[in-house]
């Protein structure tokens, strides 16, 4: 299966918020949004949930598993 990416750091820069700003919003700390963003840590459904109301945006146009380029091609 792919790898968990994600539109966070877009958002974040669309709606002009900090990461600080993000976690306030959904009671997360700083450093987990700067590893969500990196693609080094897998959110809770909770988070992911959370992050999807604060930009008003479908869980799935925010994160997405992405192929390991053999399949990617369509």
């Amino acid at each position: 299966m792919g790898e968990l990416r994600n539109r966070v750091r877009e958002l974040r820069a669309r709606d002009r918020l900090s990461q600080g700003d993000l976690a306030q919003l959904i009671g997360a700390s700083r450093q987990t949004i700067a590893l969500i963003e990196r693609g080094d840590y897998a959110p809770s459904i909770v988070l992911v949930l959370k992050i999807s109301a604060v930009f008003h945006e479908q869980v799935e146009s925010i994160f997405f598993l992405e192929g390991d380029g053999e399949n990617n091609e369509q």
